[in-house]
């Protein structure tokens, strides 16, 4: 059966769990507010979310996990200082003492934010986080199994973005990389050539350039300013949760294909709750030799940007082609014709699930700009886009009845 034919009024039931998606993030922005991984407002929009699967889903759970959601964007603080202490170092004329704090800040950039690896979780307190999980079972023998998951924490203000836009935030990231790579370079030419060579002073003096650099990185993040993440990602989080609303309330049920909805916490602490469900799950679903997909649903807000995202972590994971084409058909099924994109700079929680081994792609639709409500106070309740999680929700909905149809293909042209 095609999702089209699942009910008579399938468009007007479309709409109908938009508005149910709509009702959810406005009441969780406006009644539980910004919800900063390991917070208490991040548990209570996940209990919310438990009672919501609890009216949709054969069983539904939430899952806790310890975490350390400072480390992952202390790293802006912590090379900003050490690259602080470098230029000084350089400066005094020791350029063979300054590669100390350039490289641990090159290893803390690399392992952090472009390999989401726990580098210095210990350095930082811990707290509990928390992922809240829905299954709807096949109605016969389970033969595959589809997973849709947004995540429900929101991040910590990005103060440049929300200054100056994209402009102001690539200059910060642009001015602090470059002096980076500057410094690497200069202090090794400087312990070649000696502190004393007139080469070696003229690149420290250079080097000074950079140093407000540091301090605009420095407070690149506030620490107490944290967005509604009504965009994101509450879109994807109650999209995802409309899949399983419309099934159970028009009691509709898959015959071989069980139905995953997954609301994480931690993603904007590096994919913390993605990583904690893979850990506990990941091995067990691969036992289970259940045919399985993961599509992470981050950020339906811009109609037009609307993506496939083959690619993520920076560009460095290459998502399954299947999941990716089967998205892509579902998309091309609801009038769509979505082109293959990727994470750039950054990572949504697909990348943790297929560096576990289980098949997954990300759907987005925010312009990669990005827009200025992106992680600051602007992405409210009121700053949604209606017709945007609309066609999300008819993507899902069209994507699930396609997988249960054919499952993972090569292509689903024939």
């Amino acid at each position: 059966m095609k999702a089209s034919e699942s009910h008579p009024q399938f468009a007007s039931k479309v709409r109908e769990y938009t508005n149910f998606a709509v009702r959810g993030i406005t009441k969780i922005c406006k009644e539980i507010g910004p919800r900063p991984c390991g917070s208490e407002a991040e548990r209570k929009a996940q209990e919310y979310m438990l009672k919501e699967f609890q009216t949709c889903a054969d069983e539904s759970r939430i899952e806790e996990f310890e975490t350390h959601p400072g480390a992952f964007m202390g790293w802006f603080k912590v090379d900003a200082v050490l690259v602080l202490i470098a230029i000084i170092l350089f400066a005094c004329g020791l350029p063979q003492f300054a590669l100390i704090p350039l490289v641990i800040a090159t290893v803390i950039l690399g392992g952090e934010f472009l390999f989401y690896r726990e580098l210095t979780d210990v350095f930082y307190p811990k707290k509990k986080s928390c992922n809240t999980i829905a299954v709807r079972k096949a109605a016969g023998e389970t033969k595959r199994r589809i997973i849709f998951g947004g995540h429900i924490d929101s991040s910590f203000e990005w103060r440049p973005t929300y200054y100056g836009g994209n402009v102001l935030m690539f200059a910060v990231f642009g001015y602090a990389g470059g002096g980076l790579i500057y410094m690497l370079i200069s202090c090794i030419v400087g312990t070649i050539l000696g502190a004393d060579h007139s080469v070696t002073q003229v690149l420290s003096y250079i080097g000074l350039a950079f140093i407000p650099a540091y301090f605009l990185f420095f407070f690149f993040l506030s620490g107490k300013t944290v967005s509604q993440g009504a965009n994101d990602n509450l879109t994807g989080v109650f999209a995802s949760a409309a899949v399983m609303k419309y099934m159970a309330d028009n009691d509709l049920r898959f015959e071989n294909t069980e139905l995953v909805c997954i609301a994480t916490g931690g993603e904007e602490s590096g994919l913390r709750g993605a990583k904690a469900f893979m850990k506990a799950h990941a091995q067990e679903m691969k036992d289970s030799g259940i045919e399985t997909a993961f599509i992470a649903v981050d950020t339906l807000r811009d109609y037009d940007t609307q993506a496939v995202y083959a690619k993520d972590m920076s560009g460095i994971t290459k998502h399954d082609k299947r999941v990716c084409n089967l998205l892509k058909k579902g998309g091309e099924m609801c009038g769509l014709k979505m082109e293959f994109s990727s994470v750039y700079a950054g990572a949504s929680d697909a990348a943790a699930v297929t560096q576990a081994g289980i098949p997954a792609t990300c759907y987005a639709a925010m312009d990669p700009g990005p827009p200025r409500y992106y992680h600051t106070r602007l992405d409210t309740w009121d700053n949604i886009d209606r017709k945007t999680i609309e066609k999300g929700v008819e993507v899902l909905i069209i994507t699930a009845y396609l997988f249960d149809e054919k499952g993972l293909c090569e292509s689903y042209d024939e």
